[in-house]
C-alpha cells in the first residue's frame, strides 16, 4: 500500500492470530516469526510492540493471520 518499502518510518505493532487446538500454548512463538522478519528487513526500525492470540478457526482455514501497523512517510 505504502509504494515503496524505503517510506517506512517504523513499524508500531503486530497483532497474530493463531489457528489452534485448544491445548496448544506457544502461540508467541508462531508470532515470532513475523517479528524475526520485520526486524530482519527494517533493522532497527522494526521493533514493535506485539500480541499473540489464538483462535479456533480462520477464514480459508488459514493457520496465521497478521495485522500490522505501520508509520510510512508522507
Amino acid at each position: 500500500a505504502a509504494g515503496d518499502l524505503g517510506r517506512v518510518v517504523r513499524v508500531v505493532k503486530l497483532l497474530g492470530f493463531v489457528n489452534a487446538i485448544p491445548t496448544f500454548s506457544d502461540h508467541p512463538k508462531v508470532v515470532n516469526g513475523c517479528s524475526d522478519l520485520f526486524a530482519a528487513v527494517f533493522d532497527n526500525i522494526g521493533g514493535h510492540a506485539r500480541s499473540a492470540i489464538g483462535v479456533g478457526s480462520l477464514p480459508g482455514n488459514i493457520t496465521v493471520e497478521i495485522e500490522a501497523v505501520v508509520e510510512i512517510a508522507a
